[in-house]
C-alpha cells in the first residue's frame, strides 16, 4: 500500500510564527499517513522545540537528510537547516528567513525531480525571506518562476462556500489598474477555467468576474476599465468556450449571497477577492496557485506572530491545504485517466492484459 501512497513536502515557513504548531498539530491526527505520506522539510531541532513547548503528543518524527532516506510508514522530517538556529517568538529575524527559504529550495528540488507529488507551505514573512534568490512579494510568483508555464500562475482562494481568484496579486493598489489588461484578464480565465475542470473535476464551470471600479463602473459615470477592458475580455473568453458572467459589483455579488450561484470568482486585485473570502473563512480557507505543472496549497493565513508560541492557533486551514494537495493530485490522476487515448485500453484488453 505504501507504494501507492503519494508523498506531500511541508516545509516549515518563518520559525517564529505558528507554522510548527498548525504542521504538528496537524499531523498529531492517529490516521494522517493512511491516505499519503507527509514530509516536513524543515529543523528536527525547532520541531522538538515546539512538540514540548506546545505539549502536542503522538508526532514521532524519522529525521532524514534528503527524501531517498524516507520510512513510508513514520512522519519524516528532511533536516535540512543549522541545528545552531534560535527559536524567538513573533519576532522577524534573518535567520528566521534563511530557514524558511532552505526548505523552499530543498523542497522544490525534489518536486521538480519528482520525489514528492505535492507540497504545502507553511507562512513566510515576505519581509526576512528576500535574498539574492529569493526576490519575490510571495510563495505563488517564485513557484511561477520555477515551474514556467506558458500563461501566468494563479492564486485561487478555496473553502467550503466559494473559490475566489484575483487578476493581480501582490502588488501596491495604485499599479493595480494600469497592470489589468483584456490580455491578462483572458489569460486568468483560462487558468482558471482549466484548474477548476482538472483539479476540481467541474465538467462546465460558471464564473462570475468583478469589475474594477464601485458599483462596476455605473456605465462609465465612475472608470471605463469595464467598458474598455473587461467586457471585451469576457466576450474573448465565451468565444472560447469559458462560460464567465460580468461584470458585477463586488459589493452586491457578495452582499447578496450570488457568488454562490458560481463555481468560482474573479476579481480584479488582491484585497478585492481576499476581504470577503476571509471574512468567511479565515481559519478554514486554502491558498492553491493553480496553473501550474506541480501542485502547491497553502493555509489560508500568515505568520501570526502575535500569538506564536501560545498554543492558541487553528491548524484547521493548514489541515485543509494538506487535504486539497491530496485531492487535488487524485483530481488530476483521474482527469488524465478518462482523457487518455482509448483505443490503448481497448488493445490492452483485447490483448488479456489488466485493465485499471
Amino acid at each position: 500500500m505504501e507504494k501507492n501512497k503519494i508523498i506531500i513536502g511541508i516545509t516549515h515557513g518563518d520559525i517564529n510564527g505558528i507554522g510548527y504548531e498548525v504542521i504538528l498539530k496537524t499531523l498529531a491526527e492517529p490516521k494522517i499517513i493512511e491516505n499519503f505520506i507527509p514530509v516536513i522539510y524543515g529543523s528536527s531541532k525547532v520541531a522538538a522545540f515546539y512538540r514540548k513547548h506546545l505539549d502536542i503528543q503522538g508526532v514521532n518524527l524519522n529525521i532524514i537528510n534528503s527524501i531517498e532516506e524516507l520510512n513510508p510508514k513514520r512522519l519524516n522530517i528532511v533536516n535540512c537547516v543549522d541545528d545552531d538556529i534560535k527559536v524567538e517568538f513573533g519576532q522577524s529575524t534573518p535567520e528566521a528567513g534563511k530557514a524558511a527559504l532552505v526548505a523552499i529550495e530543498r523542497s522544490t528540488e525534489d518536486l521538480k525531480k519528482g520525489a514528492i507529488h505535492a507540497v504545502v507551505t507553511a507562512p513566510i514573512n515576505k519581509h526576512n525571506i528576500q535574498s539574492e534568490t529569493f526576490s519575490f512579494p510571495g510563495h505563488t510568483e517564485y513557484y511561477e518562476q520555477n515551474f514556467k508555464t506558458d500563461s501566468p500562475a494563479l492564486m485561487l482562494l478555496v473553502n467550503d462556500v466559494m473559490r475566489v481568484a484575483v487578476v493581480t496579486g501582490h502588488i501596491p493598489v495604485e499599479k493595480v489598474s494600469t497592470k489589468i489588461t483584456s490580455e491578462l484578464i483572458l489569460q486568468k480565465l483560462q487558468v482558471l477555467n482549466a484548474s477548476l475542470k482538472k483539479d476540481f473535476s467541474i465538467v462546465r464551470p460558471r464564473i462570475a468576474v468583478l469589475g474594477l471600479n464601485p458599483h462596476a463602473g455605473d456605465g462609465g459615470v465612475i472608470g471605463n476599465e469595464e467598458q474598455l477592458v473587461i467586457i471585451p475580455a469576457l466576450k474573448d473568453a465565451e468565444k472560447q468556450g469559458i462560460i464567465c458572467v460580468g461584470p458585477y459589483p463586488a459589493d452586491g455579488l457578495f452582499g447578496s449571497g450570488n457568488f454562490k450561484k458560481f463555481d468560482a470568482v474573479l476579481a480584479m486585485y488582491h484585497d478585492q477577492g481576499l476581504v470577503p473570502f476571509k471574512t468567511v473563512s479565515m481559519d478554514t480557507g486554502v491558498n492553491y496557485t493553480a496553473g501550474l505543472s506541480v501542485i502547491r496549497t497553502s493555509p489560508d493565513h500568515g505568520t501570526a506572530y502575535d500569538i506564536a508560541g501560545k498554543n492558541t492557533a487553528s491548524e484547521e486551514s493548514f489541515r485543509q491545504a494538506l487535504f486539497m494537495a491530496y485531492d487535488i493530485y487524485q483530481s488530476r490522476k483521474w482527469n488524465g485517466e478518462i482523457s487518455a487515448n482509448p483505443l490503448k485500453t481497448e488493445h490492452k484488453a483485447e490483448r488479456g492484459g489488466r485493465v485499471e
